[in-house]
C-alpha cells in the first residue's frame, strides 16, 4: 500500500524510521523508470509482509493469472510482475525478497513508506530503466544495489559475473570494448542478490546517544602534530595486544596503544580510509585487495574487517559502536581523530566495472562522463571513474556523510583524497562551441559549490579540513589554492626537504654542485608563504609539512634505496613514482656497515627535524619514528602483510641501537616543538594585511656562518647551503643552525647571550648536549641540523 510522497524529504535521500513502526525511504535516481526498495528476510521464516505482498512464487504454483506479463518460467517475469504491484515477494536462493514499488521521480527522488521496519533490517534497491551503454545508461533490475546512505553493511562482495550490469563476453575473440559484447552489449540477466552486501538499518533515534561521548580535544592548529596510520597495519603485530584485538579498532583504542601515542607526543591521528571498501575490478580479478582502503563501497558504513571478530558476529551496529568507542578512547587521551576520506571515486571501476551501488542507481548522473563519448567515463583519479561534483545530489551525499561521521561518530576532521577532483566544474556538451567547452570543462575552482558547502556548514566549517591538493587530471596540481579554512598537504615542502638533505647531498659527495639554494629550504622552514599566503587571515598552519606519507618511501627507505622495488605488487615495477629524491648512502638496501648506518641516521633525522622545526603543521607517518621499512616498495597498496604492518620488534633491542636512538630523538623533537612557543604561531613571518600589503616580521633573523646577514645574491646562490635562523619570542629565543655542505663548518652564532644545545641530527664535536655555550663560533659537522635555546 502506497502513501503519498513525503515532501519534507524531497531533496534529502535517507532511510527514516517513523513512529508508526515503519520507515520512509528516499533515494535519488533522476533517470530511472522504476525503483524498488528490496527488503531481505530468511526464506524459511514467516515474512512480516506476507499479508501485504503479491506472492510471486505462490501465484505461479497456483496458476494465478498475471495478465499479459511474460511467463513465470522466464527470468524476466518477476520484474514484469513487480512493476504491476505495489508489493511483490519471492524466494530467491536462501532469501525471501520483498519489493516495494517507489513513487517518483520527484525532484529526482523516489519515495516509499514501509509499514514495518526494524533495527538490523537488511535491504537494498533494484532500479530499472533504459539500457543505452553508449550514452552511459546502464539500468538493470537484476542487480541488487547497496544504498549509498546505508549506515551498516552485512556480508561481503562475492566476485562473480553477476556483479556486472552487462552480459559476460561469451567467446575468446570478443572484447569488453566491442559493440555487441561486454560493457557496450546486452544487459546481464544474472541476479546479483547474495553476491552484494546487504544494507542494514541502524536505529539512531535515541535522544541520549551523545550523552556519554567524550569531549573533543579541540587541539589548536598551531599546536597540532599529525600522525598518519593504518588501523589494521598499526597494531596487527603489536606484541602488547591479545590476538583478537590486533589490527582492529579496539586494538587502536587499547590503553597500551594509546600510551605509545601519548609517549610519542603526537596530538592527532589521521586514519587511512575506514569507510567500507571493495577491491577494484582489476585487483579482484588478480585476487588482491586494496589494503590502503582507497576503494570506497559506502560512505556511511565503517569497514567491518577492521572490527574484532566478536563485533563482526554481532552485526553492523556492534561494528559501528567499536568505531565510536575507539574515537572516544582517543579523545579521552587528548588525541584528535582525523579521517582520510575518498569522495572522488568509488570501487566500481570504469565503464567495464561493477554495478554495486551508484552505477546501478544512476551512473549517468553520479559519474563524470566524456562529453564527446557519453559511454566513457572521465577519470581524474587514476581509478577508472570520478564522481561528478557538479551534481547537487553528489555534493549532498558527501556533505551528509561528512556530517554523519562528525556528529554521530565524533571525529575531529577530514583529509580529502585527490581533492582537486572534488572542485572541478562540470563538462560542457560537445554541441557547445570549443571556446565555451575549454572555459568550463572540468576546470578546478576554489569557489566550487562543494567547498562553499563545507565552509558555510556550522559543524564542518569548524573541523580540521585538509586537502590533498592534486589529482591526475589536466592541471591537477593546485597546492596552496584552496583558501580558507582548508589546510593542504605541501608537496613542495616534501620535495625540497628530500632534495636538500638527500639528492643534493649525494651530488656534493660526488663533487657536483647542488641544485637548491638555501632560499628554498628557508622558505619551507618559514611556512611556505609563497604558496599559502594567498589571502588575509590564512597562516602557516595551512601548510601540512611532511616528508613521507602512506604513499611513497618510508623515511628509512628514502636513505636505503635509490630506486623503487615494487615487483611484489605484480605490475612489473611499473607502479609507484619514479621521482623519489632518495639516496641510499652508498649501499642499495639494508647493510651492517656502521658508517652507512650513521649517514642514514643523520639524513633521516635531518628530514624529521626539518618537518618538526618548521612553521606550519607537521605530519609524520606511523613507523618513521623508529625506522620502519617497506623493503623499497613505494606503493604497497596491495600489500596486506608484513611489508605494510608495523614491526615492533625494535622495542626489544639494545637502547643504543639505531632504531631506539631514532625513536628517542624524534620523541624529543616533538616534545621540543610542543614546549617552544616560536612554533605555535599561525601567522607567517611575512604577513599580508587586509590591503594586500606585505609586512616583515621582527620575529626572525637570518645569519650566514660568518655572522653576516644574507644578501639577495646569497639567497639565490646554490653554493650557499649553510645558515642560521634566530626565532625571537617574548621569553627565550631559539636558534636553528643548518650546515648543508659536505664538510664541517664554523658558525658565528649570536654572542649577545648564551646558547644551550637542545637537539641535533648527530652528536656535535664542540659541546655536550644540554650545556650552555657563550662561544662566538662553533664547528658544525657536515650535513647537520641543530636546535639551540637561549640560556635564561
Amino acid at each position: 500500500m502506497r502513501r503519498p510522497p513525503l515532501h519534507r524529504y524531497a531533496t534529502r535521500p535517507g532511510f527514516f524510521l517513523t513512529d508508526d513502526g515503519g520507515a520512509d525511504a528516499v533515494i535519488w535516481s533522476q533517470n530511472a523508470d522504476r525503483v524498488w526498495l528490496s527488503v531481505i528476510e530468511e526464506a524459511n521464516a514467516p515474512s512480516v509482509f506476507a499479508s501485504l505482498a503479491f506472492d510471486y512464487d505462490h501465484s505461479h504454483s497456483a496458476g494465478v493469472d498475471i495478465g499479459d506479463a511474460p511467463s513465470p518460467t522466464k527470468p524476466e517475469a518477476f520484474f514484469a510482475v513487480a512493476s504491476r504491484y505495489s508489493v511483490t515477494t519471492r524466494v530467491i536462493g536462501t532469501y525471501r525478497e520483498t519489493l516495494f514499488a517507489m513513487s517518483g521521480p520527484n525532484y529526482g527522488n523516489w519515495f516509499v513508506h514501509l509499514p514495518h521496519a526494524w533495527d538490523g533490517m537488511r535491504y537494498g534497491y533494484r532500479v530499472d530503466g533504459p539500457w543505452d551503454p553508449r550514452n552511459g545508461v546502464r539500468f538493470n533490475p537484476y542487480k541488487f544495489l547497496i544504498y549509498p546512505c546505508a549506515k551498516g553493511l552485512s556480508g561481503n562482495v562475492v566476485f562473480s559475473s553477476a556483479l556486472h550490469a552487462y552480459a559476460s563476453v561469451t567467446n575468446s575473440t570478443s572484447t569488453l570494448d566491442s559493440e555487441s559484447n561486454g560493457a557496450f552489449g546486452a544487459p546481464s540477466t544474472l541476479d546479483s542478490l547474495g553476491d552484494v552486501p546487504f544494507s542494514v538499518v541502524i536505529d539512531d533515534r535515541d535522544s541520549t546517544k551523545h550523552d556519554v561521548e567524550s569531549a573533543h580535544p579541540h587541539v589548536p592548529w598551531a599546536s597540532t602534530v599529525i600522525y598518519e596510520l593504518h588501523v589494521k597495519g598499526f597494531t596487527k603485530r603489536a606484541p602488547w595486544l591479545p590476538e583478537e584485538l590486533r589490527g582492529t579498532y579496539a586494538g587502536l583504542a587499547d590503553p597500551h596503544t594509546i600510551d605509545y601515542l601519548t609517549q610519542l607526543g603526537i596530538t592527532s591521528v589521521e586514519l587511512l580510509p575506514i569507510f567500507a571498501k571493495c577491491a577494484e575490478p582489476h585487483l579482484s580479478e588478480q585476487g588482491k585487495e586494496n589494503y590502503w582502503g582507497y576503494s570506497t563501497l559506502n560512505y556511511f558504513s565503517p569497514e567491518p574487517s577492521y572490527a574484532t571478530t566478536r563485533s563482526q558476529e554481532r552485526g553492523p551496529q556492534a561494528v559501528r559502536q567499536e568505531v565510536i568507542d575507539m574515537v572516544d578512547a582517543l579523545h579521552a587521551a587528548g588525541i584528535e581523530v582525523i579521517l582520510d576520506v575518498v569522495y572522488n571515486h568509488s570501487c566500481e571501476g570504469d565503464e567495464t566495472g561493477y554495478s554495486l551501488s551508484w552505477r546501478g542507481i544512476d551512473g549517468h548522473s553520479y559519474y563524470r562522463r566524456d562529453p564527446r563519448d557519453g559511454g566513457r567515463l572521465l577519470d581524474s583519479t587514476g581509478t577508472g571513474n570520478t564522481f561528478d561534483f557538479s551534481q547537487t545530489q553528489v555534493i549532498t551525499m558527501a556533505v551528509d556523510s561528512l556530517r554523519y561521521w562528525a556528529k554521530r561518530i565524533g571525529v575531529d576532521g577530514f583529509r580529502f583524497d585527490l581533492a582537486v577532483s572534488l572542485a572541478r566544474l562540470g563538462e560542457t556538451p560537445a554541441s557547445h562551441g570549443a571556446a565555451q567547452r575549454h572555459s568550463a570543462n572540468g576546470r578546478f575552482t576554489p569557489h566550487h559549490p562543494f567547498l562553499y558547502a563545507i565552509r558555510s556548514d556550522m559543524l564542518l566549517g569548524n573541523l580540521k579540513l585538509i586537502m590533498e591538493p592534486w589529482d591526475t587530471g589536466d592541471n591537477g596540481w593546485r597546492t596552496g589554492q584552496f583558501g580558507l579554512p582548508f589546510s593542504e598537504w605541501n608537496d613542495h615542502f616534501r620535495d625540497v626537504t628530500r632534495q636538500f638533505w638527500l639528492t643534493d647531498a649525494a651530488r656534493l659527495h660526488s663533487g657536483k654542485s647542488a641544485h637548491l639554494s638555501m632560499q628554498e629550504l628557508a622558505t619551507r622552514l618559514c611556512g611556505s608563504a609563497d604558496l599559502f599566503a594567498t589571502e588575509p587571515g590564512r597562516g602557516a598552519v595551512a601548510s601540512i609539512n611532511y616528508v613521507c606519507s602512506h604513499d611513497g618511501f618510508t623515511l628509512a627507505d628514502l636513505t636505503r634505496y635509490n630506486s623503487k622495488h615494487n615487483d611484489l605488487n605484480g605490475e612489473n615495477n611499473h607502479d609507484g613514482s619514479d621521482t623519489n629524491y632518495s639516496f641510499n648512502c652508498g649501499v642499495e638496501g639494508p647493510t651492517a656497515n656502521p658508517d652507512v648506518i650513521l649517514k642514514r641516521q643523520r639524513a633521516s633525522l635531518n628530514m624529521a627535524g626539518t618537518t618538526l622545526l618548521s612553521l606550519g603543521t607537521p605530519m609524520l607517518v606511523a613507523g618513521d619514528e623508529f625506522g620502519r621499512t617497506q623493503d623499497g616498495n613505494n606503493n604497497p597498496y596491495v600489500q596486506d602483510n608484513s611489508i605494510s604492518w608495523l614491526d615492533w620488534s625494535w622495542m626489544q633491542q639494545d637502547p643504543l641501537s639505531w632504531q631506539r636512538q631514532r625513536f628517542s630523538s624524534i620523541t624529543a623533537l616533538i616534545s621540543l616543538r610542543t614546549q617552544l612557543e616560536q612554533f605555535h604561531h599561525e601567522a607567517f613571518f611575512t604577513v599580508m594585511s587586509q590591503l594586500g600589503l606585505l609586512t616583515q616580521s621582527d620575529r626572525v633573523q637570518w645569519y650566514l656562518p660568518d655572522g653576516t646577514s644574507p644578501t639577495d645574491a646569497d639567497w639565490r646562490d646554490s653554493t650557499r647551503r649553510s645558515f642560521s635562523l634566530r626565532l625571537r619570542s617574548k621569553s627565550v629565543d631559539a636558534l636553528l643552525t643548518v650546515n648543508g655542505t659536505a664538510t664541517p663548518e664554523d658558525f658565528s652564532i649570536p654572542d649577545d647571550t648564551q646558547w644551550r644545545l637542545l637537539w641535533s641530527s648527530q652528536p656535535l664535536e664542540y659541546e655536550a648536549r644540554g650545556a650552555a655555550t657563550s662561544l662566538a663560533s662553533v664547528r658544525i659537522p657536515e650535513l647537520t641540523l641543530s636546535l639551540w635555546e637561549q640560556e635564561q
